[in-house]
């Protein structure tokens, strides 16, 4: 019979490879989420080999008792996830990469539809699109056809062109 106990040091690194990566995964600096995408699935494939249960023989039937060969499934798990990281990883560099080569700098930046979403939930107040009593109309596009110039100005603040533009910190 095999020992199914859980190794605990194994259980405090894949604790403290989660942590840390959740942490660099908030970050705004694209080389600091591909660092914490690195480290949750070092986490993941650490924690793979420790549901696995403890080590045991080479998987050949023929030669060894079925009780103690080891499970070969969560190591062809571990090298699938590998190789996926790696995919991930290297589109990520080359995101970090471009955004280098535009802005100087590998900072995630604000999403423009976002910011607006955010700005319209911080007034308490629907867009045209949902809120019929607004009295505005949609044409064929679905873009806000009435006078009241408040979808205008609001994509004229995110453009950077109105006075409460995305630059000055909102």
């Amino acid at each position: 019979m095999t020992d199914m106990s859980v190794n605990i040091l194994l259980t405090v690194v894949v604790g403290a490879l989660f942590a840390s990566g959740v942490y660099l995964v908030l970050e705004r600096s694209l080389t600091r989420i591909l660092v914490g995408v690195l480290l949750i699935s070092n986490g993941v494939n650490v924690l793979f080999l420790v549901a696995s249960g403890p080590a045991g023989r080479s998987p050949l039937l023929g030669r060894n008792a079925p009780e103690d060969i080891s499970d070969p499934l969560p190591q062809a798990l571990v090298l699938t996830a590998i190789v996926i990281t790696l995919g991930v990883s290297a589109f990520m560099l080359a995101m970090a990469y471009r955004s280098w080569q535009l802005n100087r700098h590998d900072d995630a930046q604000d999403d423009v539809e976002d910011a607006l979403i955010r700005r319209r939930a911080e007034r308490d107040e629907a867009s045209a699109s949902y809120d019929d009593s607004a009295g505005g109309t949609l044409d064929e596009e679905g873009s806000d056809t009435s006078d009241n110039g408040e979808d205008s100005a609001d994509t004229g603040a995110l453009t950077g062109n109105g006075p409460d533009s995305l630059r000055k910190g909102i």
